[in-house]
């Protein structure tokens, strides 16, 4: 997983744990592979947070199986979203003809829009009202 993940462990480990699923690929010796997890109401709405897969491990069809994997399972919910980096990112091109490659189609070619807040902005969880 990249830095921002593993820079705070119990994080992570929050962020798993609230997942409505977390699948795991690995190999015959049990070492993880990749991972991806869903955040889902499972029936409306699945949403991929994560699909990540050890960097040795690219291009040999486990990101793809993972993936493939989430879409029979929520195949029954109306959205099923993810969000990944732009395009003109170092692993942007790479992750959309990945994606594109199994189906998915950008927001606007969907005739949708999507919407996010910036992503460096205050905590304010504990701020008084």
């Amino acid at each position: 997983m990249g830095g921002g993940y593993t820079r705070d462990v119990g994080r992570l480990c929050r962020g798993l744990a609230n997942s409505h699923l977390v699948i795991t690929a690995r190999d015959g010796s049990g070492t993880l592979l990749g991972l991806a997890r869903t955040i889902s109401d499972d029936e409306h709405v699945c949403y991929v947070q994560d699909v990540v897969v050890n960097p040795a491990y690219h291009r040999q069809g486990v990101g793809r199986s993972l993936v493939e994997h989430l879409m029979r399972r929520y195949s029954h919910c109306r959205f099923f979203l993810l969000s990944t980096d732009h395009e003109s990112s170092p692993e942007g091109k790479r992750n959309h003809a990945f994606y594109r490659s199994l189906g998915f189609l950008s927001y606007e070619e969907k005739e949708m829009a999507g919407f996010g807040l910036p992503r460096n902005r205050p905590d304010l969880r504990n701020a008084e009202s």
